[in-house]
């Protein structure tokens, strides 16, 4: 991997130090849908204080979304998305200097979103539109590489696979061979399982205990894991903001295991789990 010997991942408007090991990225959904925190800074205000919340907590990365892609959700215009990130990643790029990713699938909005200061790109889709790969290399920004099965309104139908955990690793090596054809350096690319994303208990219980396979390939992992319904049929909390320390479990082990960015809610809660996990 092209990263340096305190592997620091750079770039024209940003970089990631993961000298020390694993850092969290904090989740802004700026959507009155989402699972876990539909409508809580839908407002403009609200939002942005709450990411200068996340990076005061330890927040390394900031992952603006204007869509929510929780089960049986509907897509939600360009439109409508830009008008709700724009300003938000506008603030937040004048008041911290942690990297703003944009949580889109759609060019208009990563293209909106990048104007505006965001400095990554989180794809669920794992670029299924080209027109995404050629503006992310052309702007120079890291890209994560998300797998899913189906779409948010029909992913979590009937999951089904002969080997989940091959058939996720083969399909995110396939597209990060693919981002790199685009042009995006090696080093900016992270891959991510899509744990939820069209994944039944038992699916998601398997990717999550051979991680450290998708750790031991050449590029950086990303993972969600945060008050996910796994967490909630294991532990039978139906409240999602009860599942922090579940989620806090699936954190330490993904630390253990060589995870790079834990993609979390709870920022100052995880900060602290990654850090003694780290420690050990």
């Amino acid at each position: 991997m092209k990263i340096n010997s305190k592997n620091i991942v750079e770039w024209p408007r940003g970089q990631l130090d993961f000298s020390a090991g694993c850092i969290v990225m904090g989740v802004l959904n700026i959507t009155p849908d989402s699972f876990s925190d539909g409508g809580q800074f839908f407002d403009t205000n609200k939002a942005i204080g709450h990411g200068l919340k996340m990076a005061a907590d330890g927040a390394a990365i900031i992952d603006v979304g204007g869509e929510s892609t929780r089960p049986n959700s509907e897509p939600v215009s360009a439109e409508q998305q830009i008008k709700r990130v724009v300003p938000v990643i506008e603030a937040l790029a004048k008041k911290i200097n942690v990297p703003i990713s944009i949580d889109t699938y759609n060019f208009e909005v990563a293209k909106a979103a990048l104007n505006a200061g965001a400095a990554m790109v989180n794809d669920i889709t794992a670029l299924s539109n080209k027109q995404l790969g050629k503006l992310v290399a052309e702007q120079q920004v890291p890209i994560v590489l998300m797998h899913m099965q189906g779409t948010p309104a029909t992913m979590q139908a009937e999951p089904k696979y002969e080997d989940v955990v091959a058939e996720v690793h083969q399909f995110l090596l396939e597209r990060a061979k693919k981002a790199q054809g685009f042009g995006i350096a090696k080093d900016r690319i992270f891959i991510d399982p899509g744990i939820g994303f069209g994944k039944t208990l038992e699916h998601n219980l398997l990717l999550l205990r051979n991680i450290d396979r998708f750790a031991a390939s050449s590029y950086r992992v990303c993972i969600g894991t945060s008050r996910k319904s796994f967490i909630g049929q294991i532990t039978s909390k139906e409240n999602p903001a009860e599942r922090i320390f579940g989620t806090a479990a699936t954190v330490a082990l993904c630390v253990a295991a060589g995870v790079s960015i834990v993609r979390v809610h709870d920022v100052a809660e995880m900060v602290d789990v990654v850090k003694v996990s780290r420690a050990i």
